[in-house]
């Protein structure tokens, strides 16, 4: 069994920054928070690292910042989207929730907005509050693709989803969210899904302030899988619209061509059966798509789901109290 740390203060801000490697970044994203942050907003804040099976361990002893900084050792590497859950779920077990802030350890989410955040919710009571990028870093490819991203997400599931993980979660909603299967997968998308209610302000994306980003094009095409995989009942019913959609053109098309070889003079000779065979097989094909995806959703739902608040603790080594 896991042990529980003292009871903290009321008005306690828990932070959870999942990192693998990512350690002198960590150190350097305190210091931020010490330099950048009002002392008395520092003062309330008790970091959780989800240290997702690291390969090193920190060098330096940690900069003192906030209350407490403990560490969540996990048995294996999971990634990032699961560290998330696996912290979130673990700060749910303990007798006492807080406001709980989710943020990355490489500074792309600024200590400085934090305030921006904890307003929000003060202003919007309830409702987990995202940080909304109007402004990315990284290089033209990245940016191109991640719009591809976004469209296509909005394309497939009919959300929008302009944010990441950097957001504020009320206290009385964490233990409902660590309860939501979905964020296994992916946590804003698990949000979407849980029909939570949350909202999102404006905030600009920060530097990296230490190593290099292990997002890269292989990795996002993965995160924007795993996003529209959370919802995938969505997905699949407009993807079957589409073939509907498709097989009724095809068959129009064959009408089409069967009145003008018919009915008038303008058919090319040769032309009519090899279109008629074209539309035949687009049909067949989303004929077979359709069926394959009412499967996909049907197995979907009868498989028993991951909930993380029930078992994290199978991926959790031990918890260091740091200070």
């Amino acid at each position: 069994m896991l042990t529980s740390p003292t009871p903290p203060p009321p008005n306690l801000i828990q932070i959870v920054i999942p990192l693998f490697n990512d350690w002198t970044a960590l150190s350097l994203l305190l210091d931020r928070f010490r330099a950048m942050v009002d002392p008395a907003l520092v003062h309330r804040l008790a970091f959780l690292i989800v240290d997702d099976c690291s390969s090193v361990n920190y060098e330096t002893p940690l900069p003192h910042t906030g209350q407490s900084l403990s560490i969540l050792r996990l048995y294996r590497n999971v990634g990032h989207q699961k560290a998330i859950a696996l912290g979130l779920s673990y700060l749910a077990s303990l007798p006492n929730q807080y406001p709980t802030v989710v943020m990355d350890a490489d500074g792309e989410d600024r200590p400085e907005d934090l305030s921006q955040l904890v307003q929000k919710g003060v202003d919007s009571p309830g409702r987990i509050v995202f940080a909304h990028r109007t402004k990315r870093n990284e290089g033209l490819v990245f940016r191109l693709f991640y719009k591809v991203y976004k469209a296509a997400f909005r394309l497939l599931t009919g959300k929008v989803i302009t944010f990441g993980n950097f957001s504020l979660i009320p206290a009385d909603k964490l233990r409902k969210l660590a309860y939501v299967s979905d964020i296994w997968n992916n946590y804003p998308g698990g949000v979407i899904r849980s029909r939570l209610p949350y909202t999102a302000i404006p905030l600009e994306r920060g530097k990296r302030l230490a190593g290099e980003s292990k997002m890269n094009f292989v990795s996002l095409i993965l995160h924007g899988l795993s996003a529209v995989s959370v919802l995938i009942d969505t997905t699949a019913v407009r993807l079957v619209l589409f073939c509907v959609v498709m097989a009724v053109a095809a068959s129009v098309g064959i009408g089409v061509l069967l009145f003008l070889k018919f009915f008038t003079n303008t058919s090319v000779p040769g032309w009519t059966s090899y279109l008629i065979s074209s539309f035949l097989i687009v049909i067949l094909q989303a004929f077979l798509i359709s069926l394959m995806l009412v499967f996909i959703v049907l197995s979907y739902r009868t498989q028993p789901q991951f909930i993380p608040a029930r078992q994290f603790q199978d991926f959790v080594e031990r918890v260091e109290e740091v200070y």
